[in-house]
């Protein structure tokens, strides 16, 4: 999946967040949706002019940014009991 078919940024539009192209439909908010139990059904009925391709091309979009980004995720210490 090229996932540069379906999304890019605009400084203009959305303040330079990634969005699916021909819309003002950002990844961030599609993730949300998802991280909200959202279906990829309910996407797609809820907006009708998403390409249904696009999904694919957010999930390939993350995967690849998060292989090329390096997280810092805090260590809890746990006391010696």
């Amino acid at each position: 999946m090229n996932w540069q078919e379906y999304i890019h940024t605009d400084s203009a539009v959305l303040a330079g967040k990634p969005v699916i192209k021909g819309t003002r439909i950002s990844v961030e908010l599609i993730l949300e949706r998802l991280a909200n139990g959202w279906t990829e059904q309910m996407i797609l009925e809820s907006y009708p002019h998403l390409p249904k391709n696009a999904l694919p091309a957010v999930y390939t979009f993350l995967l690849e940014n998060i292989r090329e980004d390096v997280f810092q995720i805090p260590t809890t210490l746990r006391q010696a009991s």
